[in-house]
């Protein structure tokens, strides 16, 4: 059984609409807040090779990137851990502090442990002033399927291209590009750090549509040979970049740099040159 398989266990007591986005959504009258929380695992999560500083980078940016996909801001974050070593806590607390004021937010705490694993838990606070995040259920008929950057960069790096291995180690979630969805108008959003084809699939199962994309216009690294990177960039994860949706006349009002890749559809199919999509990313298995 796979993580989102074991949603389903957890969908009957939470209900659906907590199991369906990046973040829990608490509405205020000062705003909207939203709240993340991700645990990583040193030998699923961290590949042999990064550093400390990059473990504490990336154990943050995986929460302020499911923020970003709200089209929220970042406000705060908190960092349990669980030590197999203390020798190795100084640098991931300052690659935590470093992701943390790229973004916007205050490293404001959370619990230190011992544990035979390296094992991390952040848990991300993110807030909206000026409208309602962007949810996974928005998509509808005619949208464009857009995305931000380049992607299939991460697991070209853990495949041993050293020209990415930085994209790899110390992800960029894109806090600027969620917000300028949110306030373009975009109906449905999440990042892609499980790789595209999987997102989509969420995107599509919780809108109820289908999806029709293009190979050719998927944004892939010009100097890796594209097979290679296409099937990184559908299948592979790691790549923390936006899969946003958005009707046609909204995107000229779109400030970021972003690529068109498809539009949704009627029905449930999600095809790719006309073919169906493989339903096949990252997962966590048990």
């Amino acid at each position: 059984m796979d993580d989102r398989a074991l949603l389903n266990i957890i969908r009957p007591v939470c209900g659906r609409e907590t199991c369906s986005d990046d973040c829990a959504i608490l509405p205020l009258s000062c705003g909207t807040l939203v709240t993340s929380t991700d645990m990583l695992h040193e030998r699923s999560d961290f590949p042999q090779g990064m550093t400390d500083w990059q473990i504490g980078w990336m154990s943050v940016a995986v929460t302020i990137s499911d923020i970003a996909a709200m089209g929220a801001q970042p406000i705060q974050i908190l960092l349990a851990i669980g030590l197999n070593t203390e020798e190795r806590l100084s640098g991931i607390v300052s690659g935590a502090q470093a992701c943390c004021r790229k973004y916007g937010a205050t490293y404001a705490g959370g619990d230190l442990d011992a544990h035979t694993e390296l094992t991390l838990v952040s848990t991300g606070i993110g807030i909206i002033t000026d409208g309602t995040p962007v949810r996974r259920i928005g998509a509808h008929v005619g949208d464009c399927i857009c995305v931000t950057g380049t992607l299939g960069r991460a697991i070209l790096g853990l495949s041993g291209d050293k020209r990415y291995w930085k994209d790899l180690c110390e992800p960029q979630p894109r806090v600027h590009e969620g917000i300028a969805v949110r306030t373009a108008g975009g109906t449905a959003m999440m990042d892609i750090s499980d790789g595209l084809a999987i997102s989509l699939y969420d995107i599509a199962s919780e809108s109820g549509v289908g999806m029709e994309i293009s190979s050719i216009r998927i944004p892939l690294p010009l100097d890796a040979e594209r097979e290679k990177a296409l099937e990184a960039a559908l299948f592979g994860g790691g790549d923390f970049e936006l899969l946003f949706f958005i009707p046609e006349n909204a995107t000229s009002t779109l400030s970021i740099p972003f690529s068109i890749i498809g539009k949704v559809t009627e029905g449930s199919n999600i095809t790719m040159d006309g073919e169906m999509l493989q339903k096949r990313g990252y997962l966590h298995h048990w």
